[in-house]
């Protein structure tokens, strides 16, 4: 089963003076790049939450954010009052400022540099035990958005492979009737000579043109690749990249019996086939 590496979870916890509200979000990535955003009170627990994360994301470009919102009459932070009022007294004597109401300097000082002081409160266990069930529920929930992405991408990968394999038909039975195109068109460049021609030379000459253009082992190659992507969609864990080279070894094939086709119906049936690796390339690029 596989998973898509775009998803997004989000949970709150309510505590009884303040809500915190957990968001995560992942798009597509080669590797886990994981940028955290929260208040700095909460720093010192990063690399923990950095661990719980990676262990559940694997992959992806995740993006993890901690917002805090105050809800009770609890606060850290205080207004600076020493600080203010030398703030005040300066404003006041600065003559340019046309300001001698206390109202509208406080107004003006409350806005500088220093004006609050914010104690830093050391984070309770109990809490940090909450949000770290709170980032666990979130990756419940991204996890099986990213599920549910997959099973759509499962879905197309299945239809493109089936469509490849019907396009391989095509090649196959069109194969036969290349061959004896490539055998006229030799028999008539030399009819058209009129010279005598030893046809024991044209036969040796014929065969070694015809293995050359031979697509036989491309076939079998490209029908083999083609059962093994599937069988890969099957497995229990997602893997982006094996499903990945798999789709370049199929598109190995698909160029070499373009290049050896030499016959413009069959190279129709071989830019549908591109075509359809291509989508599934696209895709492959969001697959965990």
């Amino acid at each position: 089963m596989i998973q898509s590496m775009t998803g997004f979870g989000k949970h709150i916890v309510e505590l009884p003076n303040k809500k915190i509200t957990i968001e995560i979000k992942s798009l597509n990535s080669k590797n886990l790049d994981l940028n955290a955003r929260m208040p700095s009170q909460y720093r010192e627990k990063e690399l923990q939450l950095r661990n719980l994360i990676s262990k559940n994301m694997v992959r992806g470009k995740v993006d993890f954010s901690l917002y805090v919102e105050i809800t009770g009459e609890e606060t850290s932070a205080s207004v600076n009052a020493p600080v203010v009022k030398k703030y005040m007294e300066q404003l006041k004597a600065i003559p340019e400022t046309g300001r001698k109401d206390d109202v509208e300097l406080l107004k003006m000082a409350i806005r500088l540099p220093d004006a609050l002081q914010t104690e830093r409160d050391e984070i309770d266990e109990d809490e940090f035990k909450t949000i770290e069930n709170g980032v666990e529920k979130a990756l419940v929930e991204i996890n099986q958005y990213r599920s549910d992405e997959g099973n759509a991408l499962e879905k197309d990968f299945r239809a493109r492979i089936e469509n490849l394999k019907a396009l391989l038909e095509e090649v196959i039975q069109l194969d036969p009737e290349r061959i004896e195109g490539v055998k006229e068109r030799l028999q008539k460049a030399i009819s058209e000579l009129k010279e005598n021609v030893d046809e024991n030379r044209f036969e040796q000459e014929l065969i070694y043109y015809l293995e050359k253009y031979d697509i036989t082992e491309e076939k079998i190659r490209l029908e083999n690749h083609l059962d093994y992507f599937e069988e890969s969609l099957n497995s229990e864990d997602s893997n982006g990249k094996k499903l990945g080279f798999i789709g370049q070894e199929i598109g190995r094939e698909i160029n070499t019996i373009g290049s050896k086709s030499n016959y413009a119906p069959m190279q129709k049936v071989v830019v549908q086939m591109k075509d359809e690796l291509e989508k599934i390339k696209e895709q492959l690029l969001n697959v965990l």
